[in-house]
């Protein structure tokens, strides 16, 4: 029987060699602040292509300093952040994987000194300040931080673009109408509130020609908010701009009690696939790999995203390999242990 697990995918010009995605994950370890690859990336990315994960994202990359989650957040917004993730793209194809990038603001989610800014003037919660609203100038400046960081991208040799729409981060505060209240151009109506990821992909599009992923929270978990029957909409826009996969995530535009389980967002991927006829990507406590195969043997998804479980087990893909009887190729280093 054949492991779909395994079997190559090819979005536009890049093959996958497998279907195992390492998700996006903030490391927290830039140490001077500045936004640089470290020894730190170089190793923890490295060992999961040397563990055969078929496609490396790397960690949520502000396009803007204000934009950063954190203040050790990896950056892409100054020609200098080029030459450290040359090095990354460098060490993980040595390793016949493929890389990709999560190209993100925060908004106002970011923890960094300094104003923050969103769709509406409205904080995340108590604790934080409120935002600024974001004025038309400076929407359309930060889509040219995208764009400026797609073509960045593009010279570090980056396979992959992928944009962070998901978890309350910036793009996330203009799709839900939890939080933009806006009345201009970008809110006010679900057309008007795509405006602002629209704009950005058709500038990142201006200067990237490989895959291009979307992360989005196909769930608010809020009656007022959306759900995935909203984002199915979305999905088809994107589509049809010219967007290869949605990775399809839940939650984070507002606090939320979520009570998570094995596979629990794999439903948002399916129903994505399935009505909007685009490819998805499956995130959520996926850690058994016969729930992995499971998953896209039915159809369900064309990715398998893994988070913390890599973070446990940067060998994930031989495990699987063993438990679902198929050989994959060892590094040659490794032969006489594998």
């Amino acid at each position: 029987m054949s492991r779909k697990l395994f079997e190559p995918i090819t979005f536009k010009d890049v093959t996958l060699k497998n279907r195992i995605v390492m998700s996006p994950m903030c490391m927290y370890s830039c140490e001077a602040e500045d936004g640089q690859v470290t020894n730190w990336h170089k190793t923890h990315y490295t060992s999961r292509a040397v563990g055969q994960v078929g496609l490396i994202v790397l960690e949520a990359t502000a396009v803007h300093t204000q934009g950063r989650i954190s203040m050790q957040d990896l950056g892409i917004w100054d020609e200098s952040h080029v030459d450290g993730l040359c090095t990354l793209v460098e060490m993980i194809h040595e390793q016949d994987a493929k890389i990709g990038i999560q190209l993100a603001h925060a908004g106002r989610k970011a923890i960094v000194e300094g104003p923050t800014y969103s769709s509406s003037a409205i904080p995340f919660n108590d604790d934080m300040e409120v935002p600024n609203e974001m004025t038309i100038e400076q929407i359309e400046e930060t889509v040219e931080d995208f764009r400026q960081a797609a073509r960045r991208s593009k010279e570090a040799g980056i396979d992959v673009i992928e944009l962070h729409g998901a978890h309350g981060y910036l793009i996330n505060q203009f799709l839900s109408p939890l939080i933009n209240k806006r009345t201009d151009r970008y809110g006010g109506s679900k057309e008007n509130r795509f405006n602002f990821l629209k704009e950005i992909i058709k500038a990142v599009n201006t200067v990237w020609d490989g895959p291009l992923f979307v992360r989005i929270s196909a769930n608010d978990y809020n009656d007022e908010g959306y759900s995935v029957e909203d984002y199915v909409e979305y999905a088809q826009w994107m589509k049809e701009l010219g967007v290869d996969l949605i990775d399809c995530s839940s939650g984070g535009v507002e606090p939320a009690k979520i009570k998570p389980y094995p596979g629990y967002q794999v439903q948002y991927a399916e129903a994505l696939k399935k009505e909007a006829g685009i490819a998805t990507g499956a995130v959520g406590m996926i850690t058994s790999p016969l729930h992995a195969e499971e998953i896209l043997q039915n159809d369900r998804a064309d990715l398998i995203f893994l988070a913390r479980e890599l973070l446990r087990d940067p060998y994930w893909p031989r495990r699987a390999a063993i438990e679902l009887k198929t050989d994959i190729e060892s590094p040659r280093q490794y032969e006489r242990g594998w």
